[in-house]
């Protein structure tokens, strides 16, 4: 079973960190997280939609309806995000997913002096309801200007989702932390390598 350090938090939304939780989507093989309803159970208490100690840990059902949506997410949001508009299938799964769990009430937070909508997430009783929020806010981000922000790990080998909410919305990497200072050391060991063999001639 996976433990919630297993998870990267870095997307900015729960809707791409769900995403992410299958890492090195550039392989032919990518690296599952979720490998059993457990781990979904678990990533979904730490993500703060599921109520700890649930008394209706998720199915294997739960689990692989888990994993349709958070492809069909991944689409969407990279559709719209490069400006184009996802599939038909894609819509209408987000729409049942979303359908799912009631709506929360609508908030308003004030954000550098300006009133904005809050983060209504909530929290669910059963995973199924829990995944049914991870639908309403993806739909929530294909509707929204932030959609526009939505990257792709600047990283050779991370292709983590994020959102971008840099101020020149310039932001490479999924984390500066991890692959951001992995790739500058990468690179500082190239220019020095390639420096000493120009020596050497």
């Amino acid at each position: 079973m996976a433990t919630d350090d297993t998870w990267i938090w870095d997307g900015g939304r729960v809707c791409l960190d769900f995403v992410n939780t299958l890492r090195h989507r550039w392989r032919t093989a990518p690296e599952e997280t979720l490998r059993n309803s457990g781990d979904l159970t678990l990533w979904l208490q730490q993500a703060d939609l599921l109520t700890p100690g649930t008394p209706d840990p998720a199915g294997a059902a739960v689990l692989a309806s888990g994993r349709r949506l958070r492809e069909t997410v991944d689409r969407a949001v990279l559709a719209v995000a490069d400006g184009r508009l996802p599939s038909s299938g894609d819509v209408t799964m987000l729409n049942r997913a979303a359908a799912e769990a009631p709506r929360p009430a609508l908030q308003i937070a004030v954000t550098d002096g300006r009133l904005e909508p809050a983060d209504t997430t909530g929290i669910a009783t059963d995973p199924a309801a829990a995944l049914a929020l991870i639908a309403q806010d993806a739909v929530d981000l294909l509707l929204s200007a932030q959609i526009r922000c939505v990257r792709v790990c600047g990283a050779d080998m991370c292709a983590l989702r994020f959102l971008d909410r840099s101020p020149a919305h310039n932001r490479r990497w999924c984390s500066m932390s991890r692959c951001g200072n992995r790739t500058k050391v990468r690179l500082h060991q190239a220019r020095a390598r390639r420096s000493e063999h120009t020596r050497a001639d």
